[in-house]
């Protein structure tokens, strides 16, 4: 596999054109986003909370690490992942990028919210630390990295929890303070067109991918595309219908033939060929 390295993919993001990143949680979905084209994929902290069937904020740095680990192994494409609050105070956060660099994270994310992260940010209830704190994260997270291309992302909650003015002095700040990128989460459409002109850096936000086309949001400016639900969610909604319907004692309404087709492309999507190669080298008589 030839691995995109860090350089290039900062290069990328210094690009006209925005990167769409769909949210990517193991490494078969890995390899299938790199056939399909995208450039990167979003291992968020919300959608691995939600598979381990616990809150983000319980989630533990090694459990994330690992996550970042397994899609490396096998799969080239790079990788944001979503740091959280760091797992703790600026002294926590330096042993996090640590892990997740060594992972092979491209990018790192992180926001700022108290540590340990509260759980009720499900429910959209955030509780922001000072602006000037948060600067000392930043600034000790982007000294904290081995190689100066892996990027360091700045996230603000502060458009919800205090104001738009307000959150966009953050990321000033966090810019200032080495954030190579800024995440911001706009409250509609004139905010959304809004942010990008007011921010001499490379921004980032979390969202549907189908609010706009690629064009688009390359015309408002936006650097990073994140989507951090739509796979997940539809993920969900399939195998909860095909699980109904069978607890219910009906037909899945799919085709036998086709699952089993599908079933057997996970081999070619998995790689599983070069593993062949080594067994019918190793095992098989006559070769």
């Amino acid at each position: 596999m030839t691995r995109i390295d860090r350089a290039s993919f900062r290069r990328r993001l210094e690009g006209k054109d925005p990167i769409i990143v769909p949210y990517t949680p193991d490494a078969l979905t890995a390899r299938l986003c790199t056939r399909l084209g995208f450039e990167a994929g979003y291992l968020g902290g919300g959608g691995l909370g939600y598979s381990l069937a616990v809150s983000e904020a319980l989630l533990t740095l090694t459990e994330l690490a690992s996550a970042v680990a397994a899609v490396r192994r096998r799969s080239t494409l790079p990788l944001i992942v979503d740091g959280g609050v760091g797992f703790g105070d600026a002294v926590h956060l330096t042993r996090t990028v640590a892990e997740l660099e060594t992972a092979g994270a491209h990018a790192i994310e992180i926001e700022d919210q108290v540590a340990p992260k509260r759980v009720s940010h499900h429910r959209h209830i955030e509780h922001l630390i000072p602006a000037e704190e948060m600067v000392k994260k930043v600034r000790f997270a982007v000294q904290a990295r081995e190689d100066p291309d892996l990027l360091i992302i700045a996230r603000t909650g502060a458009i919800q929890n205090e104001s738009f003015d307000d959150a966009i002095e953050r990321c000033r700040a966090y810019r200032d303070a080495g954030a190579d990128a800024v995440m911001l989460l706009p409250e509609g459409s004139e905010q959304r067109a809004l942010i990008p002109e007011k921010l001499d850096c490379p921004v980032a936000t979390l969202t549907s991918l189908d609010l706009h086309t690629p064009d688009e949001w390359a015309d408002m400016g936006y650097a990073l595309v994140i989507d951090p639900v739509t796979g997940q969610t539809a993920a969900w909604a399939a195998v909860t219908e095909v699980y109904q319907r069978h607890a219910e004692g009906r037909s899945s309404g799919r085709n036998p033939a086709d699952a089993f087709r599908i079933w057997e492309e996970f081999q070619e999507m998995a790689g599983l060929e070069e593993l062949y190669a080594i067994e019918r080298e190793t095992t098989e008589p006559g070769t």
